[in-house]
């Protein structure tokens, strides 16, 4: 992995493959720079350089406690300036997030954003939070997943069930201590689309059609960025470069490229 350390002297680790235009990707909770773009990565590497961002507590990152979404905007704003050239930015979920604040701290460095389902913090109140705490420290990793699939994200129990017997349920509960600073983080992150009225770059906001959208920003955005435009993920949910790697790789490859 390569590294880069921020003015606040954090060490963010990122894998570094491919070939062609320069694409930033920060993955979500439960995953990481890894796991997140497993299945769609071959894709990925014929079309673009990518820096897979490893955030807090994955890869070689340090792992903080305490941390806040805009401590890691911050992070993948520095390894947007490692690239030395304006770059292409896709963060999923929380790093959804992370990626739209990078975007806002450099937005010179930042030729087109895209965003897929980065969550409202409303649906992770402190109250929320301190639940699956709870759940973490009383019931283990695998019972805080569960929780939050089925409670959080609103995934139906046949498919919490499905999602059991794959390799995946092993990736998101590996993940999971990490992923409970994500979301203590998101507890505490107060999202206002005003701040993003004046980023001029393009963004796309993915969104998948089996996904509960009142949980996500992305019609928030779609109403104050100035040149946006919404892609549908049709019979995805939120993890569509992991169910549909290719459908996911043809959506981004559409904008990013044209």
């Amino acid at each position: 992995m390569e590294r880069v350390t921020t003015p606040d002297a954090t060490t963010v680790s990122y894998d570094h493959y491919g070939e062609g235009p320069p694409l930033v990707l920060v993955h979500g909770g439960f995953s990481d720079h890894r796991t997140n773009w497993e299945r769609v990565k071959s894709q990925l590497r014929d079309r673009f350089t990518v820096y897979a961002v490893a955030r807090r507590g994955r890869g070689q990152t340090s792992a903080t406690q305490g941390h806040s979404v805009d401590d890691e905007s911050g992070d993948v704003a520095a390894v947007v300036r490692a690239v030395g050239q304006p770059a292409l930015l896709l963060g999923h979920s929380y790093g959804a997030l992370c990626a739209l604040g990078a975007a806002a701290r450099y937005p010179d460095g930042v030729r087109k954003l895209v965003l897929y389902e980065p969550p409202h913090p409303a649906g992770m109140s402190p109250d929320t939070a301190a639940r699956l705490e709870r759940v973490a420290v009383t019931e283990g990793w695998d019972r805080l997943v569960e929780t939050f699939m089925r409670e959080i994200l609103e995934v139906p129990a046949k498919v919490v069930t499905g999602i059991r017997a794959t390799p995946f349920w092993q990736v998101w509960t590996a993940d999971a201590e990490a992923s409970l600073n994500d979301l203590r983080a998101l507890s505490r992150h107060r999202f206002d689309a005003e701040r993003y009225r004046g980023l001029p770059m393009p963004v796309q906001l993915l969104i998948g059609t089996r996904s509960p959208r009142r949980i996500y920003v992305t019609d928030a955005l779609a109403a104050v960025l100035p040149d946006v435009r919404i892609t549908e993920l049709q019979g995805q949910a939120h993890e569509g470069m992991t169910t549909a790697p290719e459908q996911f790789a043809a959506a981004i490859s559409a904008f990013l490229l044209e």
